[in-house]
């Protein structure tokens, strides 16, 4: 079968280091944290008082209407802004007339949890009032597939629409799975991604409890990813979300091409419900997937890592194992590497899309961004992690990885255009 090259025309972002793609790459690069202390309720009694809040978000700057924004739940929103975003920035236009058949346009946005805020609101109503007072709109607004829904009215994609949950994978996966999807001669165009609304006191006492949050109530001594110092991931919100697009199809209508996608792997663990593989084989075979299928060549190419780096005691030490067995010891300390959650935190089903869109800024402008706050690097964790500061290279391929809950592993790897 003849498979088609795929490319990324358009990206869009809602998080905690900014709401739109200059944005948050000026904050990325310049290692500004984005981590604060929780304003949207009293921590009181929780574990944790710090998380990647998103802030100066008004859904109107993105077209969205109140009568849309009354009825949904913010990871709906949240994916909504950063889609028009990104369907603005690739010109795509599936209106009559426009230049993608929307039976060609289709929509791959995942959630790892989905309306977690409208659940708990709701819970609350019926203890306290009883099942009458439930909200109608409440199962259609906190179902997952909810964003990949709205985002598919919103811009008329009839065409393939599928939402993953896989915990913190979903957004890589999700971007892989498009991948393959036009690749394969499924679609023209598919706007794919993640997104997530976690913050709310349950989720905050369950990961608490389930010990993989941060205790810190120091904001910049939170998210600590491959640091000797870490006591656990820093929960975060927000939206990424990618257009990709068949190659030929981008260059007919004239569209900017601002990199390609061209590797994907997706393996299991099938070890554990919430702990990694502790010798990183699965975690690695991901990655290498992704890169074989990228023609990643260890001799010629200069590669960038965007890390899953959560900050966990266990996950920085088997991704570190990961990396080497992907790459052998050798290659593995030659690349550059850093974990983007030291300024973003973790957003869940939306890390894979935020981290991509960092991959591939990284390859347009040549700049590694760093893993902050690592001033205490674990021996165990000892490649080159891009510590506290940005730094220029001439790389020619970037990977994602993505690690989550159940063992599921994704990696999805990028390259500047060759023609």
């Amino acid at each position: 079968m003849m498979t088609k090259r795929v490319a990324v025309t358009g990206m869009g972002i809602i998080s905690p280091s900014g709401n739109d793609i200059s944005t948050f790459w000026d904050n990325i690069t310049h290692g500004r944290n984005g981590i604060r202390k929780i304003t949207r309720f009293k921590t009181g009694e929780l574990a944790a008082s710090v998380a990647g809040e998103v802030r100066d978000f008004n859904p109107a700057d993105y077209g969205l209407e109140p009568s849309f924004t009354r009825k949904q739940d913010l990871f709906s929103i949240y994916a909504a802004a950063a889609a028009k975003q990104a369907v603005i920035q690739s010109g795509l236009d599936a209106s009559e007339g426009g230049n993608i058949d929307p039976y060609r346009f289709g929509v791959y946005v995942g959630s790892g949890i989905g309306g977690f805020p409208s659940t708990f609101k709701e819970i609350e109503k019926m203890i306290a009032n009883g099942p009458r007072w439930v909200s109608p709109l409440y199962v259609p607004t906190m179902i997952p597939n909810m964003a990949a829904a709205n985002i598919a009215m919103q811009h008329r994609a009839y065409g393939p629409c599928l939402s993953l949950g896989l915990a913190c994978a979903t957004g890589t996966n999700s971007i892989g799975e498009a991948f393959r999807a036009i690749k394969h001669g499924y679609a023209d165009a598919i706007i794919s991604g993640g997104t997530e609304s976690p913050l709310i006191p349950m989720a905050i006492a369950g990961f608490a409890n389930a010990r993989t949050l941060s205790p810190s109530d120091d904001p910049d001594y939170a998210s600590l990813p491959f640091s000797a110092d870490r006591e656990g991931f820093v929960i975060a919100e927000g939206a990424g979300i990618l257009v990709l697009e068949d190659m030929e199809h981008a260059k007919a209508r004239g569209a900017v091409i601002y990199g390609e996608i061209c590797g994907y792997g997706n393996t299991c663990d099938a070890f554990h419900m919430t702990a990694p593989r502790p010798d990183g084989q699965t975690q690695g075979e991901a990655i290498r997937l992704a890169l074989h299928e990228a023609s990643f060549d260890g001799e010629k190419d200069e590669l960038y890592i965007n890390a899953h780096g959560t900050g966990t005691r266990i996950n920085d030490v088997c991704e570190t194992k990961a990396f080497k067995y992907a790459l052998g010891d050798k290659l593995a300390y030659k690349a550059h590497i850093s974990s983007t959650k030291s300024m973003t935190g973790h957003a869940l089903g939306a890390a894979g899309g935020f981290e991509a869109i960092a991959s591939i800024l990284a390859l347009r402008d040549g700049i590694i961004p760093p893993t902050i706050n690592l001033r205490n690097q674990d021996p165990e964790c000892d490649l080159d992690y891009t510590p506290n500061t940005a730094v220029k290279a001439d790389i020619s391929i970037a990977i994602s990885d993505s690690l989550g809950f159940g063992g599921h592993n994704a990696c999805v790897a990028f390259r500047k255009v060759q023609d």
